[in-house]
């Protein structure tokens, strides 16, 4: 027996896809993917129309989806993320239906309960057999984990395995085994892991993020949780990394063991391992080679799901047991809402992603962003969009103060004893008017182009076209 199909096409027909299904993708390569393109190319040429694409994330490799809204193949999209250049076409209304934004967590947990339907999902894999045992750990395409496809793996009505190296039966060192796939389909290329580092994981050399990075770990310091047993998340932006990489510093002179470390995995979260400032890595995406390499030879680091990462219906997710995440913003507002889904103009640049997760499930979530950003102001009012509700945001970091919610009057009261420059998130915004002046809100129309889906599955806001 072999599931192997001729074609894609060949395996797009005997799944049964048909007009107005949902077809689905996980993004671990990232802006390298070469499989949702091709997929959608493919069922163009079969005449399919009305198709609802539902992507972990989407890059703007994936540009050509425009072409295919246009001409009625894809009618619906629903993601957790979408990078600038395709969301500023998304933000210009092409889609006739809002987009639906959840987060790393809410997709897998809707999922699993049956609320967001696949019919059919494509794993990018870049190993598998002829009977689709299939890791991303190895291959000339290796893309280390594959957590986020877990799930559509394991409930999709049919799935696909899509690969660039087929190799003999049992591959053993599987991800998702063959027991969830229908069909194996080889192609030349699944993408580029080179497009795994998206221009998001180099350390900053910005003397003013780099002093923000400091006070971040000087907060995780003052609040007492930097002890022996320490989880801590961080992303792979230039600032998350510089502090990732004060904090290692911190642990090894005051010769803290901790217990996992989690988030975009990259080199610099590797380093904290192999340094033994972490007793494991939980890794449901790999962000450079570097974490690839680790995935592939250390049994301390470890593939997880992302129902296992984050989600809120699940028994237990590792965010629940987080102590301290270091979050970016493009808005934060007086009471603490996060907007990480548009740009300052209001234009999509983004998503949630974990961002809501993490938050929701630490003991210290802190946003650590510059209080100007190209002469506009990070805090304003109310933002855009929430992306991240300010219940669970405890901490924003800047260069010219650090704000405490309110509700965290113990937090306050700890960084103020560590001489922390404490002020008030009403003082950092009378700080940027003083710089920029008073800032011109976006106009938007009231064409709803997507909405925002909590964790929890329930809309908490929209997104809505900007008035050109």
């Amino acid at each position: 027996m072999s599931k192997l199909a001729n074609s894609l096409e060949e395996a797009i027909r005997s799944s049964g896809l048909k007009n107005g299904m949902t077809i689905s993708f996980h993004h671990h390569l990232r802006n390298g993917d070469h499989v949702l393109n091709l997929v959608l190319d493919t069922i163009a040429k079969m005449g399919l129309a009305d198709i609802t694409v539902n992507a972990s994330s989407l890059f703007d490799i994936h540009m050509p989806i425009i072409e295919h809204i246009k001409n009625g193949v894809v009618t619906g999209v629903e993601t957790d993320y979408m990078s600038s250049a395709l969301g500023r076409e998304f933000s210009s209304g092409i889609l006739k239906k809002p987009i639906i934004f959840r987060t790393h967590g809410g997709r897998p947990s809707d999922i699993i309960n049956g609320k967001s339907h696949i019919d059919v999902a494509f794993v990018a894999a870049p190993t598998s057999d002829d009977m689709g045992n299939c890791t991303g750990k190895i291959g000339k395409s290796a893309c280390g984990s594959l957590g986020y496809a877990f799930a559509d793996a394991a409930c999709a009505d049919k799935v696909i395995v899509v690969t660039d190296n087929l190799v003999a039966y049992p591959l053993t060192d599987f991800s998702i085994a063959e027991t969830c796939v229908d069909y194996v389909v080889q192609v030349p290329s699944i993408g580029d892991p080179r497009g795994i580092v998206s221009g998001t994981t180099t350390m900053t050399k910005d003397p003013i993020a780099l002093k923000i990075a400091k006070y971040a770990v000087k907060c995780i310091q003052a609040s007492g949780l930097l002890k022996d047993g320490f989880s801590f998340q961080t992303g792979a932006g230039g600032a998350s990394l510089a502090a990732a990489a004060y904090l290692k510093d911190v642990m090894l002179e005051k010769k803290i063991k901790g217990s996992y470390v989690m988030g975009g995995i990259t080199g610099y979260l590797v380093d904290m391992l192999e340094a033994g400032c972490f007793q494991a890595i939980m890794d449901v995406q790999c962000f450079d080679i570097k974490a690839i390499n680790s995935l592939q030879n250390n049994p301390k680091h470890r593939e997880v799901t992302a129902e296992h990462y984050a989600s809120p219906t699940a028994k237990s997710c590792i965010v629940d047991s987080l102590d301290a995440v270091i979050l970016g913003a493009t808005e934060i507002d007086l009471n603490f809402n996060v907007n990480v889904h548009t740009d300052s103009n209001g234009y999509i640049m983004g998503g949630a992603g974990g961002h809501s997760d993490a938050a929701a499930g630490a003991k210290l979530a802190m946003i650590v962003a510059p209080l100007v950003r190209a002469r506009v102001p990070i805090v304003c009012e109310k933002v855009q969009c929430i992306s991240t509700p300010g219940s669970t945001v405890d901490v924003l970091v800047t260069q010219r103060g650090i704000a405490v919610n309110p509700n965290r009057n113990d937090l306050k009261e700890l960084f103020k004893k560590a001489g922390l420059p404490v002020v008030s998130i009403e003082e950092l915004y009378a700080k940027a008017k003083e710089i920029v002046g008073d800032y011109v809100p976006v106009q938007t129309s009231d064409k709803v182009i997507a909405k925002i889906i909590y964790r929890d599955g329930t809309e908490i806001d929209t997104i809505k076209q900007v008035k050109e």
